[in-house]
Order: structure tokens, then sequence, then C-alpha cells
């Protein structure tokens, strides 16, 4: 039972980041093992850092013997993912959404079917974005057919979409709690399905 946080911000200690420590330490406190990989440096690796389909089904020779291969193998054997993003332009970052672009490869193998996921996002404002941001994070999980894990239970706030912040994440004491949740909620629905 692995739960992986992908890190979607350029910034390595960022409010994203802070955020998803406190997601991931709340499924590990669960009995869950963690892990973590920052998205930016994955995509420094690669040639081509973006998909533009050169097969279909996709090959997957753009990232072959890549760190961004061995993520991809991890995130097939996990248990769920939890997403973070900054908003950038109302939507999730370019390096996030480039990783996801070339994870064609794993739709093609329907390797995360049913996988449990979770999303946070951090904007720099009030309303700056982060529901429209954990919708993309949302719809880019469902077209894998993963399961959308909101932080929501009967006591404690059924049916919110996510996580989402107001930078810095550090003063937003509701975000933090909220990370948390999302953790707790993760481990739970991964331990339910085994």
């Amino acid at each position: 039972m692995v739960l992986i946080g992908l890190n979607g911000s350029p910034r390595t200690k960022g409010n994203c980041s802070f955020l998803l420590d406190l997601t991931l330490q709340s499924a590990q406190e669960e009995g869950i093992e963690v892990k973590r990989f920052e998205v930016h440096q994955l995509m420094l690796t690669q040639k081509k850092p973006y998909c533009d389909a050169c097969s279909s089904p996709c090959n997957r020779s753009c990232f072959e013997n890549t760190p961004l291969e061995e993520a991809f193998e991890e995130l097939k054997k996990s248990s769920g993912l939890v997403l973070a993003s900054p908003v950038y332009f109302g939507t999730v970052s370019a390096q996030l959404k480039a990783f996801w672009d070339k994870t064609r490869a794993l739709r093609s193998e329907k390797a995360l079917i049913g996988k449990v996921g979770g999303a946070i996002a951090v904007g720099a404002t009030r309303f700056g974005g982060q529901e429209t941001t954990l919708r993309t994070l949302h719809d880019m999980m469902l077209i894998h057919g993963m399961s959308i894990v909101a932080e929501g239970t009967l006591e404690t706030d059924a049916g919110h979409q996510g996580v989402c912040s107001t930078a810095p994440s550090r003063e937003d004491e509701f975000a933090q709690k909220r990370a948390v949740i999302l953790g707790k909620r993760l481990a739970e629905e991964i331990k339910v399905r085994g």
C-alpha cells in the first residue's frame, strides 16, 4: 500500500511542497508507505520535455531508460496518487502538465485504473484559480480511470473537492487541516481497496 505524492511546482520547498508533505505524513501515520517525486526535476531529465504524440499508442521512446520511466514504474505499482500544483493562469503548472501528458504510455496499459487520487492547489490570492486547478487535476486523474478522493467525510466537510490554499501555505491553517484530512482519507480508501 503505497501513496505517491507528485509535487507539480518548480519550487521544491514552496507552498505545494509544504502541503504535500502534510498530506503524505498524515497518510504515513495511518500505516501507508509514501513516496514523493519532484515533477520539474524529472522533466529536466528529458531531451524533449513535452509530449508531441509521436506514436499511438505511446512507444515510450522519449523516456526509456530515464528517471521519468522509473517514476512511471513506481506510479504503476502504487495504490494511489496525490497531485499538488500551483495555480498558473487558472490551471496546473506547465511542468505537471508535461509530466502528465507523457503518462499516455500508462493510459495505454490501463495502469492507473482504480487507483485513488487526491488534489492540492495553491494560488497567490483568495479566489486565485484554486478550484479550476483542482478541476484540472481531477480531470487528469479521471481520464486514467482513477477514483477521486476529497478530504471530506460525514464528520469533516463532506463533499469538498480537495485542498485549496492561499499562499503562503504555512500561514493558511484551514488548508493545513484539509491536507491532513486528505492524507487520512486517501489512507482509508487505500486500505479499503487492499
